[in-house]
């Protein structure tokens, strides 16, 4: 499969999984057992809200690439019809961008530049 055949929503598919399964590792790692711990606190980091603050505070730091900006133009242009009720339509478009970009990251097999993003999350996490 070819990065540059996916579409900005394929990409964004594929990220949200490699991000969700980032964070339940994490979570399970920090302790958590009981599923409803565990659904309260990845909400945290996978929410639009969580995932938009995370690209603009790495955006501000020079963190991506004009590559991966492009690939996050990608996902975020992409026209979703349906936008979940808590969280206004920039706010989603950004995160379903930032998702693109994991996505992009998965299949170019880059996992030094997820892990760096992981670590970067984790960081403003918790501060």
């Amino acid at each position: 499969m070819k990065v540059s055949e996916c579409s900005g929503s394929t990409l964004a598919y594929l990220g949200d999984a490699v991000f969700s399964l980032m964070v339940r590792e994490y979570l399970i790692e920090k302790g958590y057992g009981r599923a409803k711990d565990l659904q309260r606190e990845s909400i945290r980091y996978v929410s639009a809200k969580a995932q938009a603050y995370f690209f603009h505070t790495l955006e501000n730091e020079g963190f991506f690439t004009e590559d991966e900006l492009e690939i996050f133009r990608r996902g975020r242009n992409f026209k979703s019809h349906s936008i979940p009720k808590n969280t206004d339509v920039q706010t989603y478009r950004t995160s379903t961008g930032i998702e693109a970009v994991m996505g992009y990251w998965h299949l170019e097999q880059n996992e030094t530049r997820l892990r760096q993003f992981w670590d970067k999350v984790r960081t403003l996490m918790e501060e």
